[in-house]
Order: C-alpha cells, then structure tokens, then sequence
C-alpha cells in the first residue's frame, strides 16, 4: 500500500504498486483515466488512492486497483470488444474496460441498491457503452453473446458453464475460482478457434464470493434458501 501524504501526487500512489508489478502502458492509462473515488461511497473515498479493496456496502467491495489491472491486462484488450462482467459493483472495472477499449460492457450485480448506483455513477460521469443489469450473473447474458471479453468479478466454486459458452473464438475469460477456505486462484479461459479452451493460472488473489445459483452459497435477495449448485467448470 502507498500512502498519500501530504502534497503527494494521488494518482502517482495508486499507480506506484502496478509500475512495480510490470501492468503495461494501456493499462495504466486505463487505469489513470477512470477517477477510482467516484466509484467509492463517502466514508471510503479518502482511501481511493490505496491500492486495496475497499467497501461499497452490501459486503462487496470495488476491488484493489492492481487486480482490477491485472484482470484488464489479461483480456489483452486490442478494442471493440463485447464484454460482460459478473458482479458489476460499484462499475468500477466495467469503467476500466470501456477506457482500455471496450466497445460495450454489460454488467450484472446481484444487489438492487448497487446496481443503481452503478448506473448512476457511471451516467454521472459521462460513462456510456455500459448496461448495468440486476439479476444473476452465473447464467450470463444469452440475449447479448457471445462475448469477446467475459469478467467474473467474485469468486467461484468453478466457472459457470454458462459463460463459458457464451464465449466467442478468440473470447478471452476471466473468473476467480475457490482452491481454499482463505484463497483464491485467477484463471484465464481462452476459446480456441477449434472450440476447444486454455487455461492458464494467473495466481492467487482475493475476491468476495459470487452470488446465486453458480456461487458459493446460492440464495435469492431476499436470503431464501437457494435450489443447488449446477453444474459448472473447472480446470
């Protein structure tokens, strides 16, 4: 973590830790371009330019801004691609995505009250090419696939089949999948041109657990008791 002090460049601190963990130019102007304390409630903004999650309410967070550039640099983004993220959050990293050069991000949160304000930040911010949904993220987004770049923004038991069939040629995924009671691994998912799929570990890292009926504890909003775990992915 970099502290900002006094007179400190704030954007200087949050983009310190990625210089150091080698995250390309594209990146880092992605990064740069998308003000991370827009994104936070007032409680939390003070912190922004930490390099660490932060939270947002509804024990979610808008995740730590290193991670948020590794996943954007292992899309290897070259624009106009069609994305969809699962757990949206405050949009945060849908923001990123449109910046690195996303042509169209659909997002979808589990949570009413963040979903709105999702839609309202990014709207407040000029933000367009970016359909926040509220729903289930583990099915996807049949009606908008396949998609170039799909984002799985909490943790997994597995991948959800869903999104992995929702996943252009070339489709390059995303998604944290559980390897532990306190740990996490990152997978990439590449769609191969003969349909077949790459995975490649990406290394452990931190992410609250994925709601509905692909997460780790399938319940409705209302904290009903959820049908299962259906089938799902894994390496």
């Amino acid at each position: 973590m970099t502290p900002v002090g006094p007179g400190r460049d704030p954007w200087a601190a949050l983009l310190a830790p990625l210089v150091q963990a080698g995250v390309g130019p594209g990146t880092l102007a992605a990064v740069r371009a998308v003000p991370r304390d827009r994104f936070l409630p007032a409680a939390a903004r003070p912190a922004a330019w930490e390099d660490r999650a932060l939270p947002i309410g509804c024990g979610q967070t808008c995740s730590q801004p290193l991670m948020v550039a590794v996943v954007t640099e292992a899309l290897e983004i070259t624009g106009g691609e069609r994305a969809l993220e699962v757990g949206a959050g405050s949009g945060y990293q849908a923001a990123v995505l449109r910046a690195a050069g996303v042509a169209t991000v659909v997002a979808i949160e589990w949570w009413p009250q963040l979903a709105a304000r999702a839609r309202a930040t990014l709207s407040a911010l000029g933000v367009t090419g970016v359909e926040v949904r509220l729903g289930d993220g583990g099915p996807g987004a049949p009606d908008r696939a396949p998609f170039d770049c799909v984002v799985v923004s909490a943790a997994a038991p597995a991948v959800p089949r869903p999104l992995l069939g929702q996943l252009a040629p070339g489709g390059r995924l995303c998604c944290p999948v559980t390897a532990a009671a306190d740990l996490e691994q990152l997978w990439r998912v590449r769609r191969r041109a003969d349909g077949g799929l790459t995975w490649d570990d990406l290394g452990p890292c931190r992410f609250v657990p994925l709601r509905g009926a692909f997460g780790q504890a399938p319940a409705t909003r209302r904290g009903e008791a959820g049908a299962g775990v259906p089938e799902a992915e894994a390496p």
